[in-house]
């Protein structure tokens, strides 16, 4: 079956997917005749919130069709053909010296781990932190009693970061890989309706659940998942094959390895960095979580006209979802930019390491919180870090002045807008937008300007009250902002050849987010997916 997409359908809020998948089968029928068009589904949706007196639904359809003209016809009507949400896999030949061993049990690894399951290579899966339950019960602990554990916390574990972020599964890289991610998720529990969303999100609530089922599958088809089991290192032979990796728990034989760490694993970047591995320093972000309430952003961006339709309007409320923004400025080469919105959602905690306070951003499926949050970042390059000893200690220096200026106990400082963008010598308390990390329980009034160096206030300053002219109380001065915003990325990159190994190692493969190669739960699930297709292409599977 083949499917032509039709895009860019604008309709009234009132109208549904009907009139929008009407319209799409007329225009491809118009195309190769309506004999040829065997029918159609939703693909994309999403809202035009631009111009608040003519808000809109924006449609996407995917026509299946039976006969396909020839593709300068399609692109001359503006439309194209789309791939089935499945992949491709070929087996090689090549026998493995022992099962592969996926390091890291996040989107890359997870997704890696799932289809070498699904194709009889009964992988290994090592994972620092602890499986879902487990993993909650650390957190919960974290938040409740001030315990970090190292090993176990919002950072590392079952589903690895994005499992306490909002889940979402936006992404800006085009590969067909994208779709049968979505289907896989969905596969697992996720709500259907990721399968149409423009932005589509899981949220933690549910994510927790589906990452349990993945674990599940890959285990019942004979793969093994350890957790609280940290890679160590390497064993190799003379020909440059890793024949073991080095575990907390022991040496655990190796037929091929997957590096699929996440951002955060600084631990494996020291080891790779004084090993035979190419690693080079790339540029990342910092900077803070601003928070407002969500009713002030669902105002400011869809109007309080339609919003007060909306609340006796059930059906209008759904459609119109919760208000997203995404604003960005750039100077001089540098940029400042909103990052993972989190409509009606929390800030977190996402410290890993000890004397540090890191933020982050999580929503629940409802997005119903009472405030809103997002990052605003400043670009970095390797350059601004060289002073700092590289990207890696740049960010642990400003996470370090985090701990310090909330006082110790991985509060987090805090300051209102208003003081930060014109500080007048005293400190106001937030009062009608309360911050929400650690449940609200845990921070501190303070300067976050102490946080960063002086070019990275600049920027946040200029992004800020750029944006508030985009949206109407962005800047505004009791909204919070809350330090310090650190893992944003790989602050390293891990070299690899284009058949996906190492130079050093010829059955090493460095492989997501934190090997440099992704940036968020999709593209790193994809980065995951094709490394395992490059596995299973090069060797015979195990059984």
């Amino acid at each position: 079956m083949f499917w032509i997409l039709v895009t860019d359908i604008r309709l009234p809020l009132s109208e549904g997917s009907e009139t929008a998948t009407e319209f799409a089968q007329k225009r491809v029928a118009g195309i190769i005749g309506k004999e040829n068009v065997s029918g159609a589904e939703i693909y994309r949706r999403s809202i035009d919130a631009r111009r608040k007196g003519n808000i809109t639904s924006v449609w996407s359809i995917a026509v299946s069709v039976s006969a396909v003209p020839d593709k300068e016809r399609l692109e001359k009507e503006g439309l194209r053909l789309i791939a089935d949400p499945d992949i491709s896999v070929k087996y090689g030949k090549e026998k493995l010296s022992a099962r592969p061993v996926v390091v890291g049990f996040g989107p890359a690894g997870m997704f890696c781990a799932l289809l070498l399951a699904e194709n009889g290579y009964h992988p290994v899966v090592l994972e620092r932190g602890d499986d879902t339950e487990e993993r909650i019960k650390a957190v919960k602990k974290f938040y409740d009693e001030g315990t970090l554990d190292t090993e176990s916390n919002i950072q590392f574990g079952a589903g690895g970061a994005g499992t306490f972020s909002d889940g979402k599964l936006v992404t800006r890289i085009n590969d067909r890989r994208c779709r049968y991610v979505l289907k896989r998720f969905n596969d697992f529990g996720a709500p259907e309706d990721i399968m149409t969303k423009a932005k589509p999100h899981v949220g933690t609530d549910k994510l927790t659940y589906i990452v349990s089922r993945i674990r599940d599958k890959i285990i019942k088809l004979g793969g093994e998942i350890r957790f609280r089991c940290a890679f160590k290192g390497i064993i190799s032979d003379s020909r440059g094959n890793i024949t073991a990796v080095k575990t907390s728990d022991g040496q655990i034989p190796a037929g091929a390895v997957i590096l699929a760490t996440g951002h955060s694993a600084r631990d494996v970047y020291l080891y790779l960095k004084t090993s035979d591995f190419e690693i080079e320093e790339k540029a990342m972000s910092v900077g803070v979580r601003i928070e407002h309430l969500r009713n002030d952003i669902e105002n400011a961006l869809f109007g309080p006209e339609l919003m007060k339709k909306a609340e006796n309007d059930e059906k209008l409320r759904l459609l119109l979802g919760h208000a997203e923004y995404q604003y960005s400025y750039r100077e001089n080469d540098r940029g400042v930019y909103t990052f993972c919105m989190c409509p009606g959602g929390e800030v977190v905690a996402g410290a890993s390491e000890e004397g540090g306070v890191v933020v982050n951003g999580m929503s629940r499926y409802a997005r119903d919180g009472k405030n809103s949050n997002s990052a605003v970042c400043v670009s970095v390059t390797p350059q601004d870090c060289a002073a700092f000893g590289g990207t890696m200690e740049f960010c642990r220096t400003i996470e370090r002045k985090a701990y310090a200026v909330g006082g110790g106990g991985y509060k987090a400082p805090v300051e209102t807008v208003g003081d930060f963008l014109d500080f007048k010598g005293i400190l106001h308390e937030p009062t009608r937008i309360l911050p929400t990390y650690m449940g609200g329980k845990n921070t501190k009034s303070a300067r976050l300007e102490v946080l960063f160096p002086d070019f990275v206030n600049s920027m946040l300053k200029k992004g800020i009250r750029r944006f508030g002219k985009s949206m109407k109380g962005f800047d505004a001065p009791d909204a919070v902002i809350t330090g310090a915003e650190t893992r944003t990325g790989s602050p390293y990159r891990i070299l690899r050849l284009e058949s996906g190994e190492t130079a050093a190692y010829r059955n090493f493969y460095p492989c997501g987010e934190g090997a440099g190669y992704a940036g968020g739960i999709t593209s790193a699930a994809v980065d995951g997916i094709s490394r395992a297709q490059i596995i299973m292409e090069k060797y015979a599977p195990l059984g």
